[in-house]
């Protein structure tokens, strides 16, 4: 329990230099998020309306009001409002491409960390057999590859020349969203190369983490005297090493959030999925300062939340932990 509030206290103070570093930033740059607006009436606005119009985006008053008038609307998750799509609310296009986000690399992830654990603790049990010799360096060469890369390759092949794939979009026009198994598919179907462009260079790096971890633990005297003892293969390959090497590949996991959500922002530009990716290389585009930082603060808040969530799976699978 000690372990666990120390970490929750140090994710607290990490959140909070990620907000502070989150309301600076935007501010040691020229211009304000609310210039662009009021630049864009021609000089219609009274003093009053462009006085509301930065009270909006809280360019009003001195930096210290604003910084606390920022921390406010952060744990009010009230992110202002977006500049490109005025007058809609940060929050409500933050949301909605967060949640595809999410189920693309949800699903991208999942599976990655599945196969390629998989096929390490295959590999490393097998150390010199057929499939650690044929799959080991196909692994290793598609591990060097980038999302960007193997995306274009794929909407190539199957979007553009054999289109058995759509060419973007999240679902097809004139679906109506729901919880059935029309729209569900038709969901999955327009998510499977965006999915496999992140699962292909991913789940190597996996596979290759677990076998070298697998491979250092078959040596230890835990794992001599497991077998000594007559137990079988299975519950020495998966209840002695496979449970001991799979603890970094779970703080790993955690790490590795924020790099797939990077890779997230080429493969959504890529298969025009309406997705974080999307709506931040626009919000750049525009200066849409509002939504950039709501985007960067999400991400930070990921990472954070994903490695929390490993720390208590650690403490799970790791009973020493839990003296600390």
């Amino acid at each position: 329990m000690l372990y666990i509030l120390r970490r929750v206290a140090f994710y607290l103070a990490a959140f909070f230099v990620a907000v502070t570093l989150n309301f600076f930033i935007p501010r040691i740059m020229p211009g304000d998020p609310s210039a662009r607006i009021i630049a864009s009436f021609q000089g219609r606005l009274n003093e009053a309306q462009v006085e509301a119009i930065r009270a909006s985006y809280g360019t009003t008053g001195s930096l210290w009001e604003q910084y606390v008038g920022y921390v406010g609307q952060v744990l009010r998750m009230d992110f202002g409002i977006s500049t490109v799509q005025f007058p809609e609310p940060t929050s409500s296009l933050l949301f909605y491409g967060a949640t595809w986000t999410l189920v693309l690399v949800g699903i991208a992830i999942t599976l990655a960390f599945l196969i390629g654990t998989m096929m390490g603790i295959h590999a490393a049990w097998n150390r010199g057999g057929f499939f650690d010799s044929v799959f080991t360096p196909i692994n290793v060469m598609l591990n060097a590859f980038t999302p960007a890369v193997v995306a274009l390759l794929l909407f190539y092949a199957f979007s553009l020349q054999l289109q058995w794939f759509p060419l973007g979009r999240a679902h097809s026009t004139g679906l109506m969203p729901g919880w059935n198994l029309q729209f569900v598919g038709n969901v999955l179907y327009h998510a499977t190369l965006p999915v496999l462009s992140i699962l292909i260079v991913s789940f190597g790096g996996w596979h290759l983490g677990m076998r070298n971890v697998m491979i250092n633990l078959l040596n230890e005297d835990f794992v001599i005297l497991a077998r000594a003892k007559g137990l079988s293969d299975r519950r020495v390959r998966y209840r002695y090493v496979a449970r001991n090497a799979i603890l970094p590949q779970i703080t790993s996991l955690a790490l590795s959030v924020g790099f797939l959500l990077g890779g997230a922002l080429v493969t959504e530009q890529v298969f025009n999925y309406p997705g974080l990716g999307k709506f931040t290389v626009t919000a750049i585009e525009s200066r849409d300062y509002s939504f950039i930082q709501a985007q960067l603060l999400l991400l930070t808040m990921s990472v954070l939340v994903a490695n929390f969530l490993s720390d208590i799976a650690n403490v799970i699978l790791d009973p020493r932990l839990r003296k600390g």
